[in-house]
């Protein structure tokens, strides 16, 4: 079924301090952030209401901002408002939502400090990211043809635009091969993340994952973690290597658009989602619903 094209949706789009008609939400084609990627963005998810862990999402689009060398012109406070007035404005409950910042259109050069920094916020309806069906069964991963960089040569704590170009490059290739998605390795050969989503294997109650030291440390990622100890697991982040997989029984995704999604396969190794996925899915699911006040 055809979907509707995201400048061609209808609802209200939060554009650098007002409320825009959705489809007037628009930047000039000589922009900064098109042209040379500085541009930072979050993805986050609302249930129930509210944004899970708000805060920290907003914290990091501004930490991603400096780290590219721009401040982006509203306070934290303000920023979680906005994204409060969206799903408010747009009579949303649970849904996707996606603030982000960039360099205006004031000089086209590499250079940019007197360009001006815009921000925008939109939210709509966006389902998990993979369907029920795969969930259910477990996605399948190639490997990925392309590497995560050395952290010399990106900035790779930032959540910036630029840095997803592999990605997509990754997940086109994986679903032309008939694939869910690929696998990225780091410079150094090591096991780093998919294209969008970071990366668990399990071992009875014993949980590896890669550590984050040149790819994005995911806010699902250390919400997992958090979950997985309280549920009577171990977890160790450490490099892994690729051949290390024939080890572990069990293997999932996290992510805000992936939320947590076994996985069957990763190239020649098949993994069976059992205890450690249902077990994390469900907490998971249950930790980002609104808690309710004490009565008093």
């Amino acid at each position: 079924m055809a979907t509707v094209p995201m400048d061609q949706r209808d609802g209200w789009i939060w554009y650098n301090g007002e409320m825009v008609p959705w489809k007037d939400a628009k930047l000039h084609v000589l922009t900064h952030g098109l042209h040379y990627a500085s541009s930072v963005f979050e993805g986050q998810r609302a249930y129930g209401g509210e944004v899970f862990k708000l805060r920290e999402h907003t914290e990091r689009l501004i930490f991603s901002g400096k780290t590219l060398d721009f401040t982006i012109p509203y306070s934290a406070d303000e920023i979680d408002e906005a994204c409060r007035q969206v799903l408010a404005k747009n009579n949303l409950v649970d849904a996707y939502m996606r603030p982000v910042a960039w360099r205006g259109s004031e000089t086209l050069s590499v250079p940019a400090r007197d360009n001006k920094v815009h921000l925008a916020i939109a939210a709509w309806v966006w389902p998990s990211y993979f369907s029920t069906e795969e969930r259910l069964k477990g996605i399948r991963l190639c490997w990925a043809d392309w590497k995560r960089p050395s952290p010399e040569t990106i900035p790779c704590k930032a959540k910036a635009a630029g840095l997803y170009m592999i990605c997509t490059l990754s997940k086109h290739a994986a679903m032309d091969k008939g694939y869910a998605d690929a696998l990225m390795l780091d410079y150094r050969g090591y096991v780093a993340e998919a294209t969008g989503a970071n990366v668990f294997f399990v071992k009875g109650k014993d949980i590896t994952t890669p550590l984050p030291d040149c790819f994005l440390d995911g806010i699902t990622r250390r919400t997992l973690i958090g979950l997985a100890k309280a549920n009577g697991y171990t977890v160790t982040e450490r490099h892994i290597k690729p051949e290390e997989l024939a080890e572990f029984d069990e293997c999932f995704l996290t992510g805000t658009a992936a939320e947590v999604t076994p996985v069957s396969e990763v190239g020649e190794y098949k993994f069976t989602p059992a205890d450690a996925c249902r077990t994390l899915v469900e907490a998971y699911m249950s930790e980002v619903q609104p808690k309710q006040a004490a009565a008093e």
